[in-house]
């Protein structure tokens, strides 16, 4: 049992460490499983971003529900990673099929996966928060590579300026390893 003691104590201290240094696990299919590092400069269209989830009404769905782990994060969750899919000025449109990103320049994307009122669990969740219409100044779309994604789909729009790029030092797939 002191033998675990000190493993756990060990593990536990690399993780925070790691964490410090600006490194970042990614366990879910939102994106590719695995390590990524904070990055340098602004995060642009179609970047990955890593930040926290500090909504009034979503924070408590995801710490109750399990939808995110214990994390470094204020409200004591684990920060999110997902691509950057909108910035301000772009159109959002919003469908029983999907979404429609059309950027201030540039040609559009359709992203198949509607907003969703169940989660996959079947339980209804609170009113979506993505509605049809242009991105303010100051915030940002985030969407995940997975069709149930807990990202914008479910809780909106999230403040651009407490997002920071990151970049992946190691990701997988079942089978495989990309470096």
């Amino acid at each position: 049992m002191k033998a675990f003691s000190v493993f756990f104590a060990a593990f536990s201290l690399l993780l925070l460490l790691l964490h410090g240094a600006g490194f970042r696990c990614n366990p879910t299919p939102s994106l590719p499983k695995g390590i990524y590092r904070i990055a340098p400069g602004a995060p642009e269209r179609g970047d990955l971003v890593a930040f926290c989830l500090e909504s009034a009404v979503w924070t408590p769905v995801a710490r109750e529900r399990g939808y995110l782990e214990s994390g470094s994060c204020p409200s004591g969750l684990r920060p999110l990673l997902k691509r950057l899919a909108g910035l301000p000025g772009d159109a959002v449109d919003v469908t029983p099929d999907g979404m429609k990103i059309v950027p201030v320049t540039g040609p559009g994307r359709f992203w198949p996966a509607p907003a969703r009122d169940r989660d996959s669990m079947g339980r209804p969740l609170p009113a979506g928060s993505l509605r049809s219409g242009g991105i303010p100044a100051g915030m940002a779309l985030v969407l995940g590579e997975h069709p149930g994604s807990f990202d914008s789909r479910f809780f909106g729009l999230v403040p651009l300026a407490r997002m920071t790029r990151v970049e992946p030092v190691f990701t997988f797939t079942q089978g495989e390893h990309h470096e």
